[in-house]
């Protein structure tokens, strides 16, 4: 755990320097292809900073903060677009927007609003998680494939509250929410689009899914362009795991996880066309019916493609016992400094 904190330290600050050359340099150079030139150095280091850990959680949070959000802000911000722009006025706001997964809240009132204490209950729930994974062996499939889902989303919630909470003190603003409470979805759209990880579909927009329906725009009519805009953003997506899961397992792409995504992209296409007809506008479907059929999608699809090769590598163990260790190690590192 030492070893891997010192890791985290210096690979932590190299992406500050690195980003700081991206706010004092390449600002000053037009958009477009050259000052895309000026960040390609920093978006190929990215890609090889999480390669530095042995610890999935340090080379996780690394490639999904780095090497996917940050190189894509930074690719946009090339353009003058996405959330870089116009550029923060500050280094310190330019570091932390590009660096971590957070945006200006533009719309409170779009947001769910629940009790402060739901966030203690999920925090229950996850210890309650990691303790029944002793008991793992004696579970059937359906059991394991709940558990694991609920540890991908109730981890990445928990990690990522409190560090959304500092980052809004510490610069003085209103941050979105990186969930919105997922399980209340009622569509694959509203899933994607408006409750899973926002800070994902807050890029792919502008990086993916606008540019190519304005191009498709040119050949084909207005839905088949939307159609392509929202698989294509699906497929980046799933590439983008691909990565992500190498980084996890250090073994070759099997291709399920793009499956997953593909699936997902087709089936949130279509759902979006079924709604512009004139039939589905006038069936009205029960919100807790809705809610179920959706997350109960997500969750057979996801043991069908997307888990798989994360238990044959033994990764969601790996993610328990890396927590236990984690738990242990402060636990120690507390009563020590408590005693001295």
């Amino acid at each position: 755990m030492e070893e891997e904190l010192k890791n985290f330290i210096k690979v932590w600050v190299s992406a500050i320097i690195s980003v700081t050359y991206c706010y004092y340099l390449p600002t000053r150079i037009k958009s477009g292809v050259v000052r895309l030139l000026s960040v390609l150095p920093v978006c190929f280091m990215f890609l090889l900073l999480p390669l530095f850990f042995s610890s999935v959680h340090f080379s996780g949070s690394t490639a999904f903060f780095l090497t996917w959000l940050a190189n894509f802000k930074l690719i946009l911000f090339c353009f003058d677009l996405g959330p870089l722009f116009p550029v923060p006025p500050s280094i310190s706001q330019f570091i932390c927007f590009t660096c971590f997964p957070i945006k200006l809240l533009q719309n409170p009132k779009s947001q769910d609003q629940l009790p402060k204490w739901v966030f203690a209950i999920k925090v229950a729930i996850f210890g309650v998680l990691l303790q029944m994974y002793e008991y793992r062996q004696y579970m059937p499939p359906a059991v394991l494939l709940v558990l694991y889902s609920l540890h991908i989303y109730l981890e990445y919630e928990i990690l990522l509250a409190p560090l959304k909470l500092l980052l809004s003190i510490f610069l003085g603003c209103d941050l979105e929410p990186q969930f919105n409470e997922p399980y209340l979805a009622t569509s694959l759209q509203d899933f994607w689009g408006r409750r899973w990880n926002l800070m994902v579909p807050a890029i792919l927009r502008p990086a993916v899914y606008v540019p190519v329906r304005r191009m498709a725009c040119r050949k084909m009519n207005s839905d088949q362009a939307l159609f392509l805009g929202v698989f294509v953003s699906f497929l980046v997506s799933g590439v983008i795991h691909e990565l992500i899961f190498f980084y996890f397992t250090r073994e070759s792409p099997t291709g399920e996880v793009t499956w997953f995504f593909v699936l997902h992209g087709v089936c949130t296409a279509a759902e979006g066309a079924a709604k512009r007809t004139s039939l589905v506008r006038r069936w009205k479907t029960c919100p807790m019916v809705s809610r179920v059929l959706t997350v109960g999608f997500v969750v057979v699809t996801g043991g069908w493609l997307f888990f798989p090769q994360l238990t044959r590598s033994g990764m969601m163990e790996r993610l328990a016992d890396e927590a236990f260790l984690s738990i242990d190690f402060f636990k120690h590192k507390f009563v020590y400094l408590w005693r001295h």
